[in-house]
């Protein structure tokens, strides 16, 4: 049964009703499989290709930079494509479809590379595989990010929204980032260790996928605007006449608002690839709100992916157990899980901004403490990575729950029919802060003298490796959130000018 309010008398439907406990379930479950491949790949493929495969650290490192590359390529291609679908047909669902079908067989490949290549062969393996993945995940990815805009236009149904897809998302990390490497166990040949972990932990982000396609079509019937109809038979948006406001079509033009054409039809104006690219950096460039926004993302999925990257090696070479990166996720996302909600009671309370700033100096300050593992290694360590997990559950969810924001601020400014464009340059910045972290780790380890090895293999690392390690578990994440609040600071929405 659904848990929607009438709207009240005179009032748009899509702003005045509650999203049912239905749809906040199946859009939210869509964050098993995105947390699942955010966090496995950025766990242990570095340290695959590096540990297990013998490639050298810089060899990694661009390995994984150039299927990032790509994904900055091609998520504006999907953000047009996604777009269109929406025009066409009414729902973002068939490109989400495609991609949640295809990646449970493209991520099992991805760790299934032969013992008897050598480290060349397996490294391009890697890269040819890796990047079709990452494809398939964008054709999921960028759709569900454009969603929450069109389920409510109200700002605190975001915040639950996004706040309980954090919550799945914490819990996909906390299953991905302990089960994923805990699966390696399963067999005492590298190679299986990691097939078994690629083919199980596939399957797992691919269902998780597929249930959140069927929130897509509820999506599209609701309006991307509040809009009446004027008596001229133009549209009026909110409350200025259409005379105010920038160029709206009327009924008779075509589906402005994004939505299928009044016929059923397809839509002959519907926007192209080129013009998305054109529209996603249009987007960045008139919509300051969306630059303060996304840039203080991307300094933390920088942050963030860097310490992901790292997990491996801190539990390998500074803990001294393979299982420590286990504990490691148990410490960080637990918390995370009772925290995320907590954060959306904050919000409310003081409004996302500040509480996505307080959040992001707790995590910088619990990141600092942990470089004293270079002189005191210990168990101590799970304290301040606990801390950071309930300050990383605030910097998931109170971000998520702002792009929509930004993006209805700025429907309001220009028209609608643009949430593809915004979530395909918000994937695509996503994706480069997390790619940028692989590949600074890798030019840590490479510029510290880091030794790589194939599996079974043993070696010694120098000290100097060692103490880049914790660094970059360390200080530099905690650098990278001092930057971030530096750009969180320009960000000027408030409640008042959502609602």
């Amino acid at each position: 049964m659904s848990n929607e309010a009438p709207p009240a008398p005179g009032a748009p439907a899509a702003v005045t009703s509650r999203l049912s406990r239905g749809t906040i379930a199946r859009y939210t479950t869509g964050s098993l499989g995105t947390g699942g491949f955010a966090t496995l790949p950025g766990l242990v493929l570095t340290y695959y290709l590096t540990d297990s495969l013998g490639v050298a650290a810089l060899a990694a490192g661009a390995v994984i930079a150039i299927a990032k590359v790509w994904d900055v390529i091609i998520d504006p291609v999907i953000g047009a494509l996604t777009d269109r679908d929406r025009t066409r047909h009414g729902s973002r669902r068939r490109l989400m479809l495609i991609g949640a079908c295809a990646l449970p067989v493209l991520f099992a490949l991805t760790f299934a590379v032969p013992p008897s290549l050598g480290p060349a062969v397996a490294g391009i393996w890697v890269l040819v595989t890796f990047m079709l993945t990452a494809t398939a995940f964008s054709l999921f990815q960028v759709p569900y990010i454009a969603l929450p805009a069109e389920l409510t236009r109200r700002y605190d149904e975001r915040t639950r929204l996004l706040t309980w897809r954090v919550v799945v998302l914490t819990f996909a990390i906390l299953l991905f980032g302990a089960g994923g490497p805990a699966l390696r166990r399963v067999s005492d040949d590298p190679f299986l260790q990691y097939l078994v972990m690629g083919v199980v932990c596939g399957l797992v982000i691919g269902i998780g996928m597929l249930v959140a396609t069927a929130v897509a079509g509820r999506a599209a019937s609701v309006p991307p605007s509040p809009i009446a109809e004027s008596t001229t038979g133009r549209r009026e948006v909110g409350n200025e006449p259409a005379s105010r406001r920038p160029a709206v079509l009327s009924r008779d033009d075509g589906a402005a608002d994004g939505g299928a054409a009044p016929d059923g039809g397809t839509d002959a104006a519907a926007p192209g690839i080129r013009e998305h690219f054109a529209a996603g950096i249009a987007a960045l460039r008139r919509s300051a709100p969306f630059r303060a926004l996304l840039g203080t993302f991307v300094l933390q999925a920088l942050a963030t992916g860097l310490m992901l990257a790292g997990a491996q090696y801190v539990a390998t070479w500074v803990l001294h157990s393979q299982a420590a990166v286990e504990l490691l996720f148990v410490a960080l996302i637990a918390p995370a899980l009772l925290a995320a909600p907590a954060w959306g009671v904050v919000a409310r309370r003081i409004g996302k901004e500040r509480s996505f700033a307080i959040a992001s100096v707790v995590f910088a300050a619990a990141a600092l403490s942990i470089l004293g593992v270079l002189w005191v290694p210990g168990d101590w360590i799970y304290v301040p990575v606990g801390i950071a997990g309930i300050a990383y559950a605030g910097m998931q969810s109170l971000p998520m729950a702002m792009l929509p924001d930004v993006i209805s601020h700025d429907e309001r400014t220009n028209g609608a029919g643009r949430a593809g464009a915004f979530s395909g340059v918000w994937t695509a910045g996503e994706t480069v802060g997390f790619a940028l972290g692989a590949t600074t780790l890798s030019i840590i380890l490479a510029v510290t003298g880091y030794v790589s090895s194939t599996g079974g293999q043993i070696v010694e690392q120098p000290d100097a490796a060692v103490t880049g390690i914790v660094v970059s578990f360390s200080v530099a994440p905690a650098v990278l959130i001092a930057l971030s609040l530096l750009t969180l600071a320009r960000y000027p929405l408030r409640r008042a000018d959502i609602e």
